[in-house]
């Protein structure tokens, strides 16, 4: 039996409550012979459960279930939120402004509109119920929603005795998580529970594992979004960074393809099957789970699934403090290694066991940040530097909140600040990130950034991002932006493999799938090229530097008047009213003056509230025919290290190649051996230092 205040066992299997006994009886899903001692931590078992019952539905209030004719139907936690909500004042309206505050504090980390919409959304798919002729969930227009079937009134089941909550409950049947027969499976638990009596549960589940199947090894592999348990979407953001910081510590596994967590993300509460996922995504396992955090304690459990077959290889459940993290990250990294039978070289294997800590606060200030940063925009920016700020402040000795502060200071010179006063905080960041621990490898990209937008020392950039992936094969980021660093030194043959490579780590990402589009152009395989930038259309039908790209090949290939078209057409859908300095450059090649100086003033009143670089202002002034001009503003463009250097190498400037100043510029950049070969002899891959 099991006695009040006793140490409850923590199972290999989540323990799931035997009612006839009030004792936990296993079920895949978590470490054998932990203990976890009972209190705030787990859910409180001393009160009653309260089912709200609807139609054929039930909602379980404790347990956070809803169920239809008994069996349970999946729902996310901000759904459970909003229907219990609905159902409490069910016929009256209940704004979405009341919802917001329900679902998500003041500070909460979402975009409240997309989330409210997701999470009615949801709910609507869990119960069967459409928009369009709702039977449980209507929308009140500019509003918000109202609950319309009739409910019974809620009725108090008696309160479970004992046991351990049920925290990791499976995902949709449709995934079929646990492919086990009942037999086997009520063999296995009764073995279960013998071992752990005998207190040989690890040991023994070791081996009947070992013996019922052969071991796969798996060369690719995919981390799908964890699942949020905690029923407070406020920690959305800190399970994503979870996901994101588990991804990256298998990515450091050179003999193992990782997935980035970028293209993972649309996998989020998908109903597809896993072996559906696998195709898509050509890997050949995935990894799934859940995290649960309460106060200072989380909770994770993960479990290896070879996709194709759909069989189980691992699973387990790991509770740690907060301060532990880091370590926590590590040890399942380690684990779904060793789970895939993959060789992981001593190098790697000892970034894997640092075992290192963190401050608490400084961790969540870092997610937050990082949640701010992957956003993008200017005010995003900010917020993401103060998070990091904050981070650094609460552990000083926190290396990753350094470099984030990098990659912050590196994006702000593309949202209004001059390179000047951003690139020299970027790169003192970026070093300080790795005197603190020089195998980060994102603190390697981010130097190789500085070094190579703003310092023009190409060798040390190159030398930086070739030990970034050394450290992380498996970066998407850090092989696009190495590939991008290649076309600007002419290297583009090389360029192009990096950028395919990125896009089978990220094979959703419009970004990366546009830079393979780019590296085509530039080898001049144009059908390619435009078969790529459609496929890139297909991911993102809005992305507008498709149209950025196409309008380049045309440039290239001498069809103004077709770039300008297309380039029309995007301006169109931004809504824009004036025209940017693209636009202005083909209105002035094609006689179009007028448009062009409308091009010209948009960029003054620009500069007056943000730093222009005046690189923008010469693309416009050669495209009027005004050489001396434009070539006075690339001078100062230079001086202000504010030259966007393969834009500058790029078509648009096609009519400046033979004029001996522009391969001037290109030799005060350290480029003109590479763009010139034939002065190779006179000049290296060096620069002028920045004044």
């Amino acid at each position: 039996m099991c006695q009040a205040g006793q140490i409850i066992p923590r199972e290999f299997f989540t323990a799931r409550l035997d009612r006839s006994r009030a004792c936990p009886v296993g079920r895949p899903g978590s470490d054998l012979g932990r203990g976890i001692p009972p209190g705030p931590s787990m859910a409180s078992l001393a009160e009653g459960n309260r089912v709200m019952r609807f139609g054929a539905f039930e909602l379980d209030v404790q347990s956070g279930e809803l169920r239809k004719h008994g069996l349970r139907t999946r729902l996310t936690p901000q759904s459970f939120q909003v229907l219990l909500l609905l159902l409490e004042r069910r016929g009256e309206v209940v704004t979405r402004e009341a919802l917001r505050r329900k679902l998500w504090p003041a500070d909460t980390f979402v975009d409240f509109d997309m989330g409210l919409s997701s999470a009615v959304k949801k709910l609507r798919e869990a119960l069967g119920d459409s928009a369009e002729n709702p039977r449980f969930v209507e929308t009140i227009p500019r509003r918000g929603y109202r609950f319309i079937a009739g409910a019974d009134p809620p009725t108090i089941s008696a309160p479970d005795s004992g046991g351990i909550p049920d925290l990791g409950a499976p995902r949709p049947e449709a995934r079929r998580r646990w492919a086990w027969s009942a037999p086997a499976a009520l063999a296995i638990v009764a073995a279960g529970l013998i071992g752990l009596q005998a207190g040989r549960g690890r040991e023994w589940l070791a081996r009947s594992l070992a013996t019922t199947a052969p071991p796969i090894e798996i060369k690719s592999i995919a981390v799908l979004p964890l699942e949020n348990l905690s029923g407070d979407a406020a920690q959305d953001y800190f399970v994503d960074g979870m996901t994101d910081a588990l991804t990256t510590e298998l990515a450091q596994i050179g003999r193992l393809r990782v997935i980035s967590r970028t293209s993972m993300m649309r996998y989020r509460a998908t109903r597809k099957s896993l072996p559906e996922i696998a195709r898509e995504l050509n890997v050949e396992a995935v990894v799934e789970g859940t995290v649960v955090r309460v106060g200072p304690r989380v909770r994770i459990t993960a479990q290896l699934i070879h996709a194709p077959t759909d069989r189980h290889l691992w699973a387990r459940s790991y509770d740690r403090d907060m301060r532990d993290v880091l370590a926590l990250q590590e040890e399942v990294a380690r684990a779904i290694a060793q789970a895939v039978q993959v060789e992981v070289r001593p190098d790697e294997r000892r970034r894997l066991s640092q075992g290192a800590t963190v401050h608490p606060e400084a961790y969540e200030s870092y997610l937050k940040g990082r949640f701010y940063w992957s956003m993008r925009g200017r005010e995003n920016m900010r917020k993401a530097a103060r998070y990091f700020e904050r981070a650094i402040a609460e552990d000083p000795g926190y290396a990753p909140a350094y470099s984030g502060l990098s990659d912050t200071y590196r994006q702000s010179d593309q949202d209004g600040l001059a390179p000047s006063e951003c690139m020299p905080k970027a790169e003192a960041a970026a070093r300080k990130a790795l005197a603190l621990d020089d195998t980060l490898a994102e603190a390697h990209a981010s130097l190789a950034g500085v070094l190579y937008r703003y310092r023009w020392d190409w060798d040390g950039a190159e030398r930086e991002f070739r030990r970034s992936l050394e450290l992380d094969p498996n970066s998407a980021e850090g092989r696009r932006a190495y590939a991008i660093y290649l076309l600007t030194v002419r290297r583009d043959e090389e360029a192009l493999p990096q950028v395919q490579r990125a896009q089978e780590l990220s094979p959703f990402s419009p970004v990366i799938s546009v830079e393979v589009a780019f590296a085509l152009m530039r080898l001049g395989r144009y059908d390619e090229a435009i078969q790529q930038l459609q496929k890139t259309r297909e991911l993102e039908p809005a992305f507008p530097r498709v149209d950025q790209t196409l309008a380049l090949m045309y440039v290239r290939q001498g069809d103004l008047r077709q770039a300008i078209a297309v380039m029309e057409k995007r301006r169109a859908r931004g809504g824009r009213a004036a025209p940017g300095p693209w636009l202005g450059y083909l209105y002035g090649a094609t006689g179009r003056s007028a448009d062009a100086l409308a091009a010209l003033r948009a960029l003054e009143e620009r500069s007056r509230q943000e730093y222009v670089s005046p690189q923008y202002f010469a693309l416009v002034q050669l495209g009027l025919g005004h050489k001396t001009k434009a070539f006075a503003l690339l001078e100062k463009a230079c001086e202000q290290r504010a030259i966007e250097v393969l834009g500058f190498s790029g078509p648009l400037f096609d009519l400046l190649h033979d004029d001996p100043r522009y391969r001037d510029l290109l030799g005060r950049m350290g480029l003109a051996a590479a763009y010139f070969p034939e002065r190779r002899a006179e000049s290296r891959l060096t620069a002028e230092k920045p004044r």
